[in-house]
């Protein structure tokens, strides 16, 4: 994706944990779910660590420039602090810890919320024999014209590498916060494209042996991977409506000159919604194939089994029919007799079982 052109810098310091200065109001159990906490002035960050209270006050006090604060999944009590600080919204502070949202952008007053699922593709030997091939979880984002606070769930969804590019760019950051959701929604949007990649991979080797002969592949296998698309499909489809209006301004708080970026977001995002939509449709055709060659696989084993009932039915008859106790039957006292009822009970027997092998029941 090309690079914003106005958009400032940040110094990775993602795995570093903030220490709260004298009077902040930055508690033990908050400090220990704030992942980074940075002040950015004309794109380039702060030098020291701060608490939220003091990166709030300075920016307040400059006038300028952004706080940007990551956190990893904290509860209520250890966000409330956060939200008194920023003027979050109650509804979206509930739905950040709540967390397994559904994608989606809501506007309150002077601030926005915005839902991202992520997606990790979970390596695996072969898509016949995984438990699970994609993991999920969840990025919110609250923007404000001087802030961003970005909540986590999941350890799959880490921002310390999207930090250190940003802050290697200051261009990108000067414009302000909302160059930081575009370059969340962007890292999003192109895990779900390596994902789509590594899905296809897998769906050819699934299609390639459920049209292979004697194929070990069963149902299970099948309504797994079509599990793991529509967990995929989740994440993707509600996304296309919140990046639409970001893309048309939806809200001042995201500048024009960030709006084209997000377009481009959403173009990727409608590339890979479209693989998801195919292989969506692919799976459910595999999967009818699957159940027609089960069923095509019982057929033949129920005719294999009627096969060898009708040839065991004849000696079955044959000695059923002169085990009986009767003195005045044909060829009873004849002296060829027996040899000759074993010799025909063989015959039919060989009889029929070249009848079956020629119509391929046996």
């Amino acid at each position: 994706m090309p690079a914003i052109p106005s958009l400032g810098g940040l110094r990775g310091r993602s795995n570093r944990r903030p220490v709260a200065r004298a009077g902040s109001r930055l508690a033990p159990q908050v400090a220990a779910h704030v992942i980074d906490c940075a002040v950015y002035v004309d794109g380039e960050r702060l030098p020291g660590r701060w608490s939220y209270v003091d990166a709030m006050a300075e920016v307040r006090r400059r006038r300028d420039g952004f706080v940007w604060i990551g956190l990893f999944e904290p509860d209520e009590e250890q966000i409330q602090g956060v939200a008194d600080t920023f003027g979050l919204h109650e509804l979206a502070v509930e739905d950040a810890v709540t967390a397994h949202q559904r994608p989606k952008l809501d506007r309150y007053e002077e601030t926005m919320f915005m839902v991202l699922k992520t997606v990790r593709y979970i390596e695996h030997e072969s898509p016949t024999t995984a438990n699970e091939i994609v993991e999920t979880g969840e990025i919110m984002a609250f923007l404000g014209k001087d802030f961003i606070v970005t909540v986590r769930h999941g350890r799959h969804s880490g921002l310390g590498e999207l930090r250190e590019e940003l802050e290697s760019e200051p261009d990108r950051l000067r414009i302000g916060p909302a160059a930081v959701l575009h370059g969340i929604a962007d890292r999003v949007v192109d895990s779900y494209l390596a994902v789509s990649e590594s899905f296809e991979n897998d769906i050819d080797v699934i299609e390639t042996s459920v049209f292979a002969p004697r194929s070990p592949i069963g149902a299970e296998q099948m309504y797994l991977m079509k599990r793991e698309i529509l967990e995929l499909r989740r994440a993707v489809m509600p996304l296309a409506v919140p990046l639409r209006r970001l893309a048309e301004g939806y809200t001042p708080l995201v500048p024009e000159q960030v709006r084209s970026y997000f377009r481009d977001v959403d173009d990727h995002l409608t590339t890979v919604s479209e693989r998801v939509a195919n292989f969506d449709e692919l799976l459910t055709t595999l999967v009818d194939a699957t159940l027609a060659k089960i069923s095509l696989q019982q057929n033949t084993d129920m005719r294999k089994i009627t096969a060898w009932a009708a040839i065991i039915a004849v000696p079955t008859m044959g000695v059923g029919v002169y085990g009986m106790n009767f003195d005045h039957m044909p060829e009873l006292h004849w002296r060829f007799g027996y040899p000759m009822v074993m010799l025909v009970i063989v015959a039919v027997c060989l009889i029929l079982y070249r009848i079956f092998r020629r119509n391929r029941w046996l």
